[in-house]
């Protein structure tokens, strides 16, 4: 499958734009006119700059309101017309984009509309070009997918057919059922973006929310398996209007992009799957679609590794034995400690020689990495550099295990191990053990890890989860911070093993924006501990002197109204500083302790019920006792 994107997608100069799509490996490029009008140089250097990197260029786009209008002003869009034919014969393509007309004094009358594309198209053959007829989804007259089809076929000129976009026709409440019985030929181009279901005009929607495939909400990988169905065997390319892609650097945005269009092909695999009868043969497709390792099955968090110093390690195992951990373990070779309750097992990286070090360097305690527990490893890292995930190897000892693992688009580390036969985890052979490595207590398994996002990182964290470890977004919540909003969106495996709630902030003064620009990039700012008794643990915390965040009376006086609660359970939670959610028959118990170092903090839940969600209904109250505690003036909400 050939594989495209816009200009208009990426950040920069339209040099640095073509540097950064060949980088990223893809085979072509749109270029879009206003990139073109902005750079000193002639269109032939472009053209000779994207062939010396090795780049095709597959469209030129936009032509604007051409068809549909009066006589004269027809005749003068003639002859724009054939000066864009003479700049795209210095650029070497061969394609043109025709956009259908917005103007509000469009003529409505297919037949007019025909005849003119009709004339273009006639003038464009002489030329040895293309035009690709498109509906815009607020054309004046032609929005849909379909009607554009009727003209271009009613028009019936080899040198014109249709470009079909899936933000236009997914965009709007229009049935797309019908693109698989389009004939394939006459599709010219097809473009992919994805966007957020938000209730907004669908100009303003296009021209700024606009996300790479996978990040959205819109079924691009369902649209595109119509296209190829239809026998479509031309380039899939991108075309992304985003405020936040146009200010991010244009190589990880390429490089985001070229696994955005990756994961569109693995997911036409799973319609054209799920479309196919168990007995039947695979389709008639006639292109080859990315195929990579099918996603290893996530059974959790196997550890979560903490970069220290010698002194915080020290304070952290107190914090943690408070929590009632205890040490397992020491590390064979390295100056690490492993602690563990349940099936929860905490990393303490003190190494002075290591990726840990540097980590801590930056951004101080605070998480460094994260292992989960997969039925394969080499499968799932294998799974991880099809989609450009750069291998990890790091410092191995003698009769050490050499652990797969890959660096997450912040720069964390990401492990993969597994369970054997016996119970135990493979990771755990690289620790002398203090006794059999049980570790009873009322924590049972990590529930969640919640994670701060510098502004604009959310889509592509999103896009990394979803690829690489097969996770699916959640809906958003708007979260209200004292001082500002925070945007939360959690993603997590269907077995709900592996949950990230992933947060960013909307404002400056928020806690969250504080975190970021401190700690220089994203961070772990919560790990969430599962309990099946949480009152019990509760008790076990007073007791070994944990400091928990405090709750406002207010918050439980509030709470007797919202909730038919039994009056010694709510004496109960307000002693204790539990916070309560309910959803249908499920409930939701949660408590914080205060913060370590001002870094991160730890949660207690239990849930009862079937409840599913993460209390969102009580972040604010959170996130207003953390602002008042006075000691984390960087911790995030």
């Amino acid at each position: 499958m050939r594989r495209s994107i816009a200009t208009v997608s990426l950040s920069g100069t339209l040099p640095e734009k073509l540097e950064a799509i060949a980088a990223a490996r893809f085979d072509g490029v749109e270029i879009f006119e206003p990139d073109l009008t902005g750079h000193h140089g002639r269109p032939r250097e472009i053209r000779d700059m994207a062939a010396d990197l090795g780049l095709t260029i597959d469209l030129f786009q936009p032509f604007r309101n051409a068809e549909g209008v009066e006589p004269a002003r027809f005749a003068r869009g003639l002859d724009r017309l054939e000066r864009k034919f003479d700049l795209m014969g210095e650029l070497g393509t061969t394609l043109m984009l025709v956009c259908s007309n917005v103007e509000p004094d469009a003529i409505d009358d297919d037949g007019l509309a025909a005849e003119q594309l009709r004339a273009m198209a006639e003038r464009a053959g002489r030329r040895g070009i293309r035009l690709g007829y498109e509906a815009l989804a607020w054309g004046t007259n032609v929005s849909t997918y379909d009607h554009a089809w009727r003209i271009v076929e009613r028009a019936d000129h080899p040198h014109l057919g249709l470009i079909l976009d899936s933000f236009h026709t997914l965009a709007l409440p229009h049935d797309w059922s019908g693109i698989g019985d389009l004939p394939g030929d006459r599709i010219f181009f097809v473009q992919l973006a994805d966007a957020p279901r938000l209730d907004m005009a669908t100009l303003m929607l296009s021209r700024h929310h606009r996300c790479l495939p996978g990040q959205g909400e819109f079924d691009v990988g369902g649209f595109t398996e119509a296209v190829l169905r239809a026998g479509y065997t031309g380039t899939l390319s991108l075309e992304i209007f985003s405020d936040a892609m146009r200010s991010a650097p244009a190589r990880q945005t390429a490089k985001d992009a070229m696994r955005s269009l990756l994961h569109v092909e693995e997911r036409v695999r799973r319609v054209e799957a799920a479309r196919r009868e168990p007995a039947a043969a695979a389709p008639p497709r006639r292109v080859e679609l990315f195929d990579p390792p099918t996603p290893a099955r996530l059974d959790g968090i196997a550890f979560v590794e903490f970069a220290v110093s010698h002194a915080s390690q020290a304070k952290l195992a107190d914090e943690l034995t408070r929590l009632g951990f205890r040490r397992l373990g020491r590390h064979r070779s390295k100056d690490v400690t492993l602690y563990g309750q349940g099936d929860i097992r905490f990393v303490l990286n003190a190494e002075p020689h290591s990726t840990a070090h540097s980590y801590y360097l930056l951004h101080g305690t605070s998480v460094c990495a994260v292992a989960y527990e997969v039925d394969d490893p080499l499968r799932a890292l294998g799974r991880a550099e099809a989609f450009g995930c750069p291998r990890f190897e790091g410092r191995v000892g003698p009769n050490e295990l050499s652990l797969p693992g890959i660096r997450s688009i912040g720069g964390e580390l990401v492990y993969f191990t597994r369970r054997r036969a016996d119970g135990s985890i493979d990771f755990e052979t690289d620790f002398i053990l203090e006794d059999s490595g049980e570790a009873p207590g009322d924590l049972r398994r990590i529930d969640h890890i919640a994670q701060v996002l510098p502004e604009g990182a959310l889509d592509a964290a999103v896009l990394f989860h979803r690829t690489v470890l097969d996770l699916e977004p959640e809906p958003v919540f708007v979260l209200p911070d004292p001082f500002g909003l925070v945007r939360s969106r959690a993603i997590s495996d269907r077995r709900r093993r592996v949950r990230f709630p992933l947060n960013i902030a909307s404002g400056r003064n928020t806690t969250t924006a504080k975190s970021v620009s401190t700690y220089l990039g994203a961070g772990v700012h919560h790990i969430a501990l599962e309990t099946a008794d949480l009152f019990a643990a509760a008790e076990a915390l007073r007791a070994t002197g944990t400091a928990i965040l405090p709750i406002p009376t207010n918050y439980y006086d509030d709470l007797a109204t919202r909730f038919d609660l039994d009056d010694d359970l709510l004496a109960a939670m307000t002693r204790l500083n539990i916070l309560y959610d309910r959803n249908g028959d499920g409930e939701f118990f949660q408590l914080y302790t205060q913060p370590f170092e001002g870094r991160f903090f730890f949660e207690l839940v239990e849930r009862r019920g079937g409840y599913d969600q993460y209390g969102a209904a009580n972040a604010s109250i959170r996130m207003a006792a953390f602002s008042q505690l006075g000691a984390n003036d960087t911790l995030v909400g």
